[in-house]
Parts: C-alpha cells; structure tokens; sequence
C-alpha cells in the first residue's frame, strides 16, 4: 500500500467574491521508499498540495492518508503530533532558528517533542556525520553556507525518522553546484535508508534525480513520466514542452 495518499482531493481558496480552484480532485500516491518530483507551472497548485500532505493545511474536499490514517479523521492536536513525528520538511529558504547552532536547529523538532537530548544525541551525531557538517556543528546559520544551511534542515527534516520528507524547490535558492551536492544527498537517502520522499520544483535537472514525475496544471494531475534511470533533464523539458506547461 502506498505509505502516502490522496482520494479526490480538491482545494478552493475565496478571494473576495471569486473562488480559486487550487486543486482539482487530485489522486496521488506515494509507495515507501520512492522519490517523487511534482512539476508544474506557477499557480499550478504544487505547493498547495504539499501542504496538504504534510497536515499544514485541510481539503476542501476528499481525503489525504499518511501511513493508512486520514488527517481528515484526527482531531487537531493528533494532526499535529502526526506531522511532528511522522513528516519532515524543507523548505527553499531554510527556516532555520538564527539564534541557534547547526546541532540545536536538528534536535529542534525532538526538543518540542519533550524528548531528553541524552535519548536523542547519537542521533543528532550521526546525521551531523552524514550530511557533511560535524566539524561545523557549532556554528549559527550566518556561518554557514547556503548548502551548509540546506543540508541542515535536510537533517532536521530527518532526525524525527518521519515516513515521509516533502521538500518545497530544496534547491531554489543555491547555486549550481550547491544543488547539485543536495540533490545527491536526497538520492542517497532514497537509495541507502528507503526514506520516502515528495520534492516540488520547477528544475528539469532536479527532477531528474526522481524516479516518477508527477506534472499538475491548473489543479489537476494530467501526465506521469517514471524515470529509469535512462532519462536525464532533455527528456523531461522535452515532456514539459509537449504537455505546454
């Protein structure tokens, strides 16, 4: 079973007098372990359904199921815990707290959780080894690189073991070779610990590191692309040109 899904999902926003159709009866879902892109213009209604399957916001309509329970189902505060323990997230522009180190921005989500930092410590440790910043630990976000600040939330996204991290354009604010180095790291996660992932982004190359390319316009799902290892960035311009998007 997929470990994330959605069941005609629709999304309206009312903006005075006009209702915007943010999303338009969308079927997705997620099998562990996959790398999932979402490609789509802007206004396409990417983000929205990010959030929707992270538990930030509620349909309008339908169903959003993460690991066989339907947010729709559980009271607020369940909603809350679920994403605490059971989703992580990134964001293009980091959302990491100023004030403090690499090392307390990764137990953060563990610290709210009421968790003891002597039953979470080998974990910070060792995501610190595996994102390439334990001689930075330390340090505050204004020390650190756009890539390093990246792969810090990337370990904060992680450090909870969610099912699922769902990555708003990881990339969108680095440089080329800084992307490219987070791409790699999310592909190797994939690959090495079977972690579930759902990335937004407008980037043909960034989608390439997926293995399945969902493309959304104007609220609806209208094509997939599954990547085999055989299709590089050309072929999913060429897939974007053909769809107009």
């Amino acid at each position: 079973m997929p470990i994330l899904e959605t069941h005609n999902v629709c999304k309206q926003y009312h903006m005075g007098q006009v209702t915007v159709n943010a999303l338009d009866g969308v079927d997705f879902g997620v099998e562990k372990g996959a790398f999932v892109a979402v490609m789509g213009p802007s206004g396409s209604g990417k983000s929205t359904l990010l959030h929707l399957l992270g538990g930030l916001d509620q349909p309008t309509d339908g169903e959003v199921a993460l690991d066989r329970n339907t947010l729709s189902n559980l009271p607020d505060r369940q909603v809350t815990i679920a994403r605490r323990r059971q989703v992580g997230f990134v964001f293009q522009f980091f959302n990491l707290i100023p004030t403090l180190s690499a090392e307390e921005n990764i137990a953060l989500p563990l610290i709210i959780d009421g968790q003891r930092s002597r039953d979470y410590r080998a974990r910070v440790d060792h995501l610190l080894e595996r994102v390439g910043l334990t001689e930075r630990r330390k340090h505050t976000p204004d020390q650190l690189s756009g890539g390093e600040r990246q792969r810090v939330a990337i370990a904060r996204a992680l450090v909870a073991e969610p099912a699922i991290v769902l990555a708003d354009e990881p990339t969108g604010n680095l440089d080329s070779k800084s992307g490219d180095g987070i791409l790699k790291l999310l592909r190797q996660l994939c690959d090495e610990l079977d972690q579930t992932i759902v990335m937004v982004t407008h980037d043909p190359k960034a989608a390439s590191y997926a293995d399945r390319i969902v493309f959304l316009n104007d609220g609806q799902i209208i094509d997939e692309m599954k990547l085999d290892g055989g299709k590089d960035a050309a072929d999913i311009l060429a897939r974007l040109t053909e769809l107009e998007l």
